[in-house]
């Protein structure tokens, strides 16, 4: 399959659904593929050039699974082709490195996204997780590398010098905030870029915040040039603090933002 591959990050991701939201939080959370293909479609359509997303098992929990994986990566190739197509290998506590690295090799995807600190815990790059990224790389899989902590920012660059990856263009993303209630606030953003400039990282960047503080990140995410990651994974809040009905109302007030 000829997936879409863009040069540059896209501008606006949307993601769906995350590994642990369900129904009972928001009833337009998509936990089938089914489900996920149609807000894709939707999502598209109102400006989200990628997706990023999680699929799920029967009882619509997190799961990676390369057959899953290559099933939903056909089917949303068929009805969006022209959407950048990014799975997961979050961990959500249940995935070892051993299996983060597994399910990257086994389904080689247009794009995939990695915790660094996730994928090499020790903090060293072995020699393991050097193949993995030049492998990565070299199938012309977009890999970008979740920080959520600005010592994952060193991490990383100490990653693309030991993988021989300065001359690539990195594709990055600062997690701003957590899902265990570690508040977003714009003013973590700058850290995070003079840390990358420290190391003279030339990153293609962008923002994911959470709750009732997401919009304000966005917007200081865009003024200071990055992109940005909208959807049911982070916030269900619109800019006026009342929740969205769906994902592709939160991409179209996103999109105002450029």
């Amino acid at each position: 399959m000829n997936f879409y591959q863009p040069q540059d990050l896209p501008k606006l991701m949307v993601a769906p659904n995350g590994a642990r939201r369900t129904k009972s939080d928001h009833p337009a959370i998509p936990v089938t593929l089914e489900e996920t293909v149609e807000t894709a479609k939707r999502c598209y359509a109102a400006g989200a050039e990628a997706i990023h997303f999680h699929l799920r098992d029967d009882a619509h929990q997190h799961i990676l699974d390369a057959g899953l994986y290559k099933e939903g990566l056909a089917e949303l190739y068929r009805q969006v082709p022209e959407m950048h197509l990014q799975i997961t290998t979050e961990a959500v506590g249940q995935y070892s490195p051993e299996e983060m690295t597994k399910i990257a090799y086994d389904v080689m995807p247009p794009g995939i996204s990695i915790g660094v600190a996730e994928m090499i815990p020790s903090r060293q790059p072995s020699a393991g997780n050097i193949r993995l990224y030049q492998s990565l790389y070299e199938a012309n899989c977009r890999v970008q590398h979740l920080c959520y902590q600005l010592e994952d920012v060193d991490l990383l660059a100490r990653l693309i010098t030991e993988a021989g990856l300065e001359d690539e263009k990195i594709w990055g993303m600062f997690v701003i905030g957590h899902y265990t209630g570690r508040v977003s606030h714009p003013d973590m953003i700058q850290p995070f870029i003079d840390r990358a400039t420290s190391h003279g990282l030339r990153l293609d960047w962008a923002v994911c915040a959470f709750a009732e503080q997401e919009h304000s990140c966005l917007e200081a995410a865009v003024s200071l040039g990055g992109k940005v990651r909208v959807g049911f994974e982070n916030s269900m809040f619109m800019p006026d603090g009342t929740i969205a009905p769906d994902n592709e109302t939160r991409i179209a007030a996103a999109q105002e933002l450029f």
